[in-house]
């Protein structure tokens, strides 16, 4: 995963969690929404902030307190890999900051970039999925925008994690033939100084 985003700027790493957390994140992400706690997401932020299911047609849940022994395990595996980062790529990444995704079938989410306009805190861009058997006939990509007309699809397979830089790769999730999950954010830094 290191060696993939220093050269090209995005990494996919196959088996990121061991069998157990995998199925836990995908009961918990299930029980979130069999009882509610997943809420649809908005496009824009703040008071800008608007319900656009045809950009974005995800259900999510801020982590902001584990209340599970798997959302802690996925937190300090996520941490473990934010202090690699920091040592071999000198990113400066702080903390994790991240949410249960589920995509109804049919839904997607529309070209975009993560990075917010006037924040840069936003460094590198992870998703871990929760998909179980998923297959190519599933659909529910992530398509990478790589430049020059050039693009990387991204099967949401379950335990698959994929990271890259916020601020360079436009991105889109393809509609699927099934529900897709995953556990999505970003790791973050500090604010570079006079960013505007």
């Amino acid at each position: 995963m290191i060696d993939q985003l220093a050269e090209r700027g995005f990494g996919v790493a196959d088996d990121f969690v061991d069998s157990r957390l995998l199925d836990e994140l995908r009961e918990r992400c299930v029980e979130l929404h069999l009882t509610g706690g997943l809420r649809p997401a908005l496009v824009g932020r703040g008071d800008d902030a608007k319900l656009l299911p045809e950009v974005r047609g995800d259900f999510i849940s801020w982590l902001e307190q584990p209340e599970r022994d798997a959302e802690q395990r996925i937190l300090t595996r996520l941490d473990e890999l934010r202090a690699m980062l920091n040592r071999a790529l000198m990113t400066g990444l702080e903390d994790f900051q991240g949410h249960f995704a589920l995509y109804p079938r049919g839904a997607g989410y529309a070209r975009h970039f993560d990075r917010l306009a006037g924040s840069d805190t936003r460094a590198i861009s992870a998703a871990l999925y929760l998909n179980d058997r998923w297959v190519a006939e599933d659909g529910g990509e992530l398509r990478l925008y790589t430049g020059g007309g050039a693009s990387v699809d991204v099967l949401p397979q379950g335990g698959r994690l994929v990271a890259f830089q916020s601020d360079r790769f436009e991105h889109e999730v393809l509609p699927a033939r099934r529900e897709r999950m995953s556990f999505t954010g970003w790791f973050r830094r500090r604010p570079l100084e006079g960013f505007v």
